[in-house]
């Protein structure tokens, strides 16, 4: 079996020596953008893997969905009680798509409706040049809405200290749309926190709190909303929801899952091929 990861070009180059050799193909996508050349990989692979149905954007007729590989044994809960007051944590780069912009207005709003007992913490930058006009951007936003004392900007940091600023938080955001897959929701409910997303692809992972922890992509009102109703939760009921979120990322998610997930579509393939040539 020959495994492609996120290079359609390179499906399509091996494709007619590895089929000559009956070689089997899989090839892992997970990006909105749909091209020809992953219209075309797709064609010539034999079975496409993805972390979440909805991350891959065309044809589901050969897609297996494998998990995002979160290493839920670095990303733990432990005694570590969430910081007062609550904090809402972004974790990730800084950039357009990452809509920050609907974060902010939903605290401003949260702030209209007396809801202040919180603070945000933004911790990333910008991955290019060209984001650090947004970046800027965001700042002045921050004037603007009033929001000075409430929002704080940290730099990126390794991955090996984010956990900490999970357990430290009383709930995560992601605000990128469905067709993605960012890994930081996971990694946020795999310490055992709740996490607020606009991707309707983490509906399962997120079980019977999904229409909870689910909001309108770009819509602030639903954010702050969903965000009114996690800062009104007791810690025995954030406990009690971190755990069932644990479990799920858990069973849907892990590292060691994601590698015997591969492991058996890699044997049941090889096994075809065996077959055939009986």
């Amino acid at each position: 079996v020959c495994f492609s990861h996120m290079i359609p070009e390179f499906t399509i180059l091996a494709a007619p020596l590895l089929k000559l050799k009956r070689i089997r193909i899989v090839t892992w996508y997970a990006h909105p953008t749909v091209t020809r050349r992953l219209q075309l990989a797709h064609h010539l692979s034999d079975r496409m893997v993805a972390s979440l149905a909805a991350a891959y954007p065309y044809k589901h007729d050969k897609l297996t969905v494998v998990g995002q590989g979160i290493d839920t044994e670095l990303f733990t809960p432990d005694a570590t009680v969430p910081e007062e007051p609550p904090s809402i944590l972004y974790a990730g780069r800084l950039s357009p798509v990452k809509d920050l912009t609907t974060l902010l207005k939903a605290a401003a709003l949260l702030w209209s409706k007396r809801v202040t007992r919180f603070h945000v913490n933004i911790v990333g930058g910008p991955a290019v040049d060209d984001d650090k006009v947004y970046v800027q951007s965001l700042h002045t936003q921050v004037e603007e809405l009033g929001l000075k004392d409430t929002v704080s900007f940290w730099p990126p940091v390794p991955m090996t200290e984010l956990p900490s600023w999970y357990r430290k938080c009383t709930v995560g955001v992601n605000l990128t749309p469905t067709g993605s897959g960012d890994k930081v929701v996971l990694e946020a409910m795999s310490c055992a926190r709740l996490c607020l997303a606009a991707n309707e692809g983490f509906t399962e992972t997120m079980g019977n709190y999904a229409e909870k922890l689910l909001f309108r992509h770009g819509d602030p009102e639903d954010l702050a909303e969903k965000l009114h109703w996690v800062l009104t939760l007791t810690a025995a009921e954030l406990k009690e929801i971190g755990a069932y979120l644990r479990k799920n990322v858990e069973e849907y998610h892990s590292l060691r899952g994601l590698a015997g997930r591969l492991i058996s579509l890699f044997e049941e393939l090889r096994s075809d091929v065996q077959k055939q040539e009986i």
